[in-house]
């Protein structure tokens, strides 16, 4: 940041003793340090250990050869237009969201925000500017102190928790109207504008369509809406849970992304031409996701308890089918004007990391745009997806597609792609450590 930046933000954050200074993880989770409002516009610089970036969600790390050999740091940058007052703290303090940037001064390949600054920088070079929203679906639970009891949801002002037949309702959600008024309050504070909001399928699930805009803006938004989400439901007394199958027989939780694409210098949606129809561009960049989504999948998929979402596919596709306005096809286009045309990637779990869902969503369209890849015929119906556009519905599977990928190291840097598959065979390896109750009660007494 300039000189003129730290002041202006010295100004606006007067009075703040702390300031947290974030960036994501490969999972998305919030990591980095605080910091003191002192060394923050001193301003003094803030170094993390680079493994940081592969950190396991079970908080271990993968051999340091996947991010440097000495273990060395990189410089957690803060973002000049994400430096905001946090709205949940009853304290004056701060939060800074940062790029990791190596000691050399370039971008940090294992940062999954950097990753997504350098697919847009392979589309500015196009003069093309990807424009996307996301929609995120979350549970809002009573607290769960013993993980070996199933979630369940709050009581509600009438005293009773839900019982499943509230989806669409425009009142159920203000038996919890004290905890989304502190949501819609600390959305305004952090400037995260919303377009819709309602309660889903689930007990006790909500879905909250951000604005569409710029792809690191909305990528930025959904991560701090995360952010907040969980922590003003600890004030309440409850936890939100963006997991995606938290609860068994219920519909899980997705993140779907919209994307287009647009003419930098004039705005002009290139997957519409002149005369309001499909382009080739449109065509090919389905094609470009179609291509890529299977060895992709463990970005948009990236836990064991993903696959519990993708294995019972209602309203969560597990396949690369295209289609028009049919939500059992993993890429959808909605009804929508031309201006307006769009793709619908409804692959993405809400506990995927959105700064990698939608760098590498928009680098599979723009590899399809720049190679000519054409799509499949558009599915219709109720149908059967072919073979070849299945996806894996195991971790394992899909993270040995993966490792297996050079398409995914062509998109998104050998060095990302090789990291994340060591955390997550980690993270794999853990869960095969333990035996559940399903294993003992079913196969303890015949096998």
């Amino acid at each position: 940041m300039t000189e003129m930046d730290f002041q202006a933000l010295a100004e606006r954050l007067a009075g703040v003793g702390e300031i947290e200074c974030i960036t994501p993880d490969l999972n998305g989770v919030p990591r980095g340090k605080v910091m003191t409002a002192e060394g923050f516009f001193a301003p003094r610089r803030l170094q993390m250990a680079r493994g940081v970036m592969l950190q396991c969600i079970m908080g271990g790390y993968p051999p340091p050869g996947y991010y440097g050999g000495d273990d060395g740091d990189l410089v957690l940058r803060p973002d000049p237009n994400q430096v905001h007052r946090v709205p949940w703290s009853e304290q004056p303090r701060a939060l800074a969201i940062c790029d990791g940037v190596d000691m050399d001064g370039g971008l940090c390949p294992l940062s999954t925000r950097s990753l997504l600054r350098q697919v847009l920088g392979e589309y500015a070079q196009q003069g093309l500017a990807p424009v996307v929203a996301t929609e995120l679906e979350f549970f809002v639970f009573a607290r769960n102190p013993d993980p070996l009891q199933p979630f369940e949801p709050p009581r509600g002002l009438d005293g009773r928790p839900e019982t499943g037949s509230s989806a669409f309702s425009v009142t159920a959600n203000h038996n919890l109207r004290e905890f989304f008024a502190e949501v819609y309050e600390g959305m305004g504070a952090l400037g995260l504008a919303r377009d819709t909001f309602m309660h889903e399928m689930g007990i006790s699930q909500y879905e909250i369509n951000l604005v569409h805009g710029e792809p690191l803006l909305i990528a930025d938004q959904t991560f701090l809406f995360k952010h907040l989400l969980k922590e003003v439901a600890l004030k309440h007394g409850l936890i939100a849970v963006c997991m995606a199958k938290p609860l068994a027989s219920t519909p899980g939780s997705s993140m779907h992304l919209h994307q287009s694409v647009v003419r930098a210098d004039g705005g002009e949606n290139i997957f519409s031409d002149g005369q309001g129809e499909e382009t080739p561009a449109f065509r090919h960049f389905i094609g470009g996701l179609q291509a890529a989504l299977g060895d992709l999948t463990l970005l948009f998929a990236p836990h064991v308890n993903s696959y519990q979402r993708l294995f019972h596919p209602f309203a969560s596709p597990n396949n690369a089918c295209w289609a028009y306005d049919n939500r059992a096809a993993g890429l959808r286009v909605p009804v929508s004007g031309p201006e307006a045309r769009r793709v619908e990637n409804r692959l993405p779990g809400a506990d995927a990391n959105p700064y990698l869902v939608i760098a590498a969503s928009l680098a599979a369209g723009l590899r399809g745009m720049r190679l000519g890849l054409e799509p499949s015929s558009p599915a219709q119906g109720e149908f059967v997806a072919p073979q070849a556009l299945r996806l894996p519905f195991t971790m394992s599977a899909a993270l040995e597609r993966l490792q297996n990928s050079e398409l995914a190291r062509e998109l998104l840097g050998a060095e990302f792609i090789e990291g994340f598959a060591a955390s997550k065979l980690m993270e794999l390896g853990s869960y095969y450590d333990e035996i559940t109750p399903w294993e003992r009660r079913h196969l303890a007494s015949w096998v």
